[in-house]
C-alpha cells in the first residue's frame, strides 16, 4: 500500500484528488493539508508519534501561508525519502524547473485523467521522474550550459563505461520514459528496468534520472 499525501489549498481539488486515488486499491490518502506550513506541521507530528510517514505527496504550487515549492523544498531536506508530485493549473515551465531544483520527482498537471496520476504515484514511488511530455526536452535543454568540446567528450567517456543494454535504456531514460514504459519497450520485467538505471546513476555518478537525460544531451550534441 503507497500512501499518499494531498497538500491544496481548494477543499474541491483536495475531494477531487482524493477520490481519484482511492479508484487504485494499492493507494491510500493518509493526509491532507491546506498549505505547505500545515503539511510540515502534520509530518513534524507524525515523526514524533512515530507514525509511518506518506510515501508520495501530490502538491500544489500556488498556495497561502507557504506555497508548494517552499515546501517540496523543506520536506525533501526533512525526509528525503518521500516522493512529491507537483500538482498545477499553470503550464508554465519555471515551475518545473523550481520543483526538481527543490527535489521534486514529478510535475503535472490537475487535469490530469485518473489513471495517469495513479500511474505517476506509482512511478516516482518506484524512483521515476514524471514530467509532462513537453516540458521534458526543456527541462533537459536548460540543464545543460553551453557545451564545449572538453565537456561532451568527458560526458561521452562517461556512457563509454556502460554496457549495451544500460546504453539503451539510459537513452529512453533521456526521453522521459518511465521504468514500467522502457520494460514494456524492451520487452524486460520493470524490477530489471529499475536495477539497470541503478546501476548506470553508479556508474555514471548522477543522482537522478533527469540529470541522467542532461548528460545524454550533452554527450551526443553535436547530433542535436
Amino acid at each position: 500500500m503507497i500512501r499518499v499525501m494531498i497538500v491544496d489549498d481548494q477543499r474541491p481539488t483536495r475531494m477531487g484528488l482524493a477520490l481519484m486515488v482511492a479508484k487504485d486499491p494499492t493507494l491510500h490518502v493518509v493526509a491532507q493539508a491546506v498549505n505547505g506550513q500545515e503539511a510540515l506541521d502534520k509530518l513534524a507530528t507524525s515523526a514524533e508519534n512515530q507514525q509511518p510517514l506518506p510515501d508520495v505527496i501530490l502538491m500544489d504550487v500556488r498556495m497561502p501561508v507557504m506555497d508548494g515549492l517552499d515546501a517540496t523544498n523543506r520536506i525533501k531536506k526533512l525526509h528525503p525519502e518521500i516522493s512529491i508530485l507537483i500538482l498545477t493549473t499553470y503550464d508554465e515551465d519555471d515551475y518545473a524547473f523550481t520543483a526538481l531544483g527543490a527535489g521534486a520527482s514529478g510535475f503535472l498537471l490537475k487535469d490530469v485523467k485518473t489513471a495517469d496520476l495513479n500511474r505517476a504515484i506509482h512511478a516516482v514511488h518506484a524512483g521515476d521522474a514524471i514530467l509532462t511530455p513537453r516540458i521534458t526536452a526543456e527541462v533537459i535543454r536548460r540543464g545543460v550550459p553551453k557545451t564545449r568540446a572538453s565537456d561532451e567528450s568527458k560526458a561521452r567517456e562517461k556512457f563509454a563505461q556502460l554496457g549495451k543494454r544500460e546504453l539503451e535504456v539510459a537513452s529512453l531514460v533521456s526521453q522521459g520514459l518511465t521504468n514500467a514504459e522502457i520494460a514494456e519497450h524492451l520487452q524486460l520485467q520493470p524490477d530489471s528496468v529499475k536495477k539497470t538505471v541503478s546501476r548506470i546513476l553508479a556508474k555514471i555518478k548522477v543522482r537522478d534520472r533527469i540529470n541522467i537525460a542532461v548528460l545524454w544531451y550533452q554527450a551526443n550534441m553535436t547530433n542535436q
